[in-house]
């Protein structure tokens, strides 16, 4: 006879987000427990000949907070149940195997808390006993602002040129974690430090970078004393490989002097006929890719559209075309630079205003020294009028004496 016990997740996340900080009951998981089977499976003896199971997690062992994620243990034909545990946690999570489970089992997560994020490890029982636990999985939940990551000295280099990829945020994280996109999934983690324009960084040097070598990599940032729980994912950054086919043209359909709020097209084209293009910003983060369309005049061309335009969208612009998907890239088409309007004259209206503010100063000091002036001048002239009149006054008694 076997009950069936459904445990429920807490509705909100703890104060303090953190790998330690939650139950290992949170997880809606539904449990049958057999009468006559022993409840505490550790206490049996584990079988040394039994194939170890595997672990993994969907959509993946990264998730946002509050999404949901399945854990899938996978056994033998023979399995009885599974188990799973959570380093750190004194509670088990163990299934009983049904019909439709042939043999693997999976553990619901409804919705990701920070509770959920840390290390587990699988097992599963079968008439010769417990098997090994699974390789480890990390399961991580994401929770900070995401950083930025940028490649030096380009996302798209000849081949055989040193790439470093920069990790770079404003918290101040203790590391950060790079990872390669793909069917192995690889990453490395590096710890940060404080760079001098005020953001803590890791730099990755992913070394010479060949044509088989290019790939899509993201990166995240976490603190040392919550290790599963990090940042939310950087942007996408591709690396690319330029070779030397023929660069294509990069041109603008409006003017390459635009103002803030208009709309700007940049088109990329050629006669070789690409199949893609990628547009790339000097000192940007990323690159744009378009499909290349064929036009009647026997070119293609890709159009990037950049609206409403900012400030940021001012400098210097390269594209390159590529025959397939798998194919390496051109080499760089001649650089085209874009200017914003406006810019220079915001940052200046301050100066401006003070400028005017210091005119009216000056203007105001002038007609107060010339008021002094003035008046000065009119005391003068009275003095000067008043010790004429007294002198001849004094005159006056000495004539009539000598009369």
């Amino acid at each position: 006879m076997c009950l069936s016990v459904l445990w429920a997740p807490r509705s909100h996340p703890p104060a303090q987000p953190g790998p330690g900080g939650g139950d290992a009951m949170t997880p809606i998981l539904t449990t049958l427990l057999c009468f006559g089977l022993s409840l505490d499976p550790r206490t049996q003896v584990q079988a040394e000949n039994l194939l170890q199971p595997i672990l993994w997690a969907e959509p993946g062992p990264v998730s946002t907070w509050n999404k949901p994620v399945t854990l899938w243990c996978q056994g033998t034909q023979e399995a009885q149940k599974y188990r799973l545990d959570k380093d750190g946690s004194s509670m088990s999570r163990i299934i009983l195997k049904t019909l439709d489970s042939e043999n693997k089992v999976k553990f619901s997560i409804p919705a990701m808390q920070w509770e959920h994020a840390g290390r587990y490890h699988c097992y599963y029982q079968s008439p010769a006993g417990w098997s090994k636990p699974s390789d480890p999985l990390e399961l991580v939940v994401t929770g900070y602002s995401r950083p930025t990551l940028s490649a030096l000295p380009s996302p798209v280099v000849t081949s055989g040129v040193n790439v470093t990829l920069r990790c770079a945020s404003r918290l101040g994280l203790d590391r950060f974690t790079l990872i390669e996109e793909g069917a192995h999934r690889l990453s490395w983690t590096l710890d940060s430090h404080l760079h001098n324009h005020g953001k803590f960084q890791a730099l990755f040097p992913i070394g010479t970078l060949i044509f088989s070598h290019r790939g899509t990599f993201r990166c995240y940032g976490y603190q040392n004393n919550t290790p599963y729980v990090w940042s939310e994912p950087s942007d996408p950054l591709q690396l690319l490989v330029s070779g030397v086919s023929r660069k294509p043209s990069l041109l603008t359909l409006q003017s390459p002097v635009v103002a803030p709020g208009e709309n700007l097209t940049l088109q990329c084209g050629s006669d070789v006929g690409y199949v893609r293009y990628a547009l790339y910003k000097a000192e940007g983060d990323g690159l744009l890719q378009r499909p290349g369309e064929q036009s009647q005049a026997g070119l293609s061309q890709a159009n990037f559209t950049l609206s409403p335009v900012r400030v940021s969208h001012g400098g210097q612009y390269r594209c390159y075309g590529a025959h397939n998907v798998s194919s390496e890239w051109s080499a760089p088409s001649d650089p085209l630079d874009i200017l914003i309007t406006g810019a220079a004259e915001t940052l200046n209206r301050p100066q401006e205003k003070s400028d005017s503010k210091t005119a009216s100063h000056l203007q105001d000091y002038t007609v107060e020294n010339l008021i002094r002036i003035g008046v000065a001048g009119f005391i003068l002239v009275v003095l000067g009028i008043l010790l004429f009149e007294a002198q001849h006054r004094q005159k006056s008694p000495q004539d009539a004496a000598r009369r």
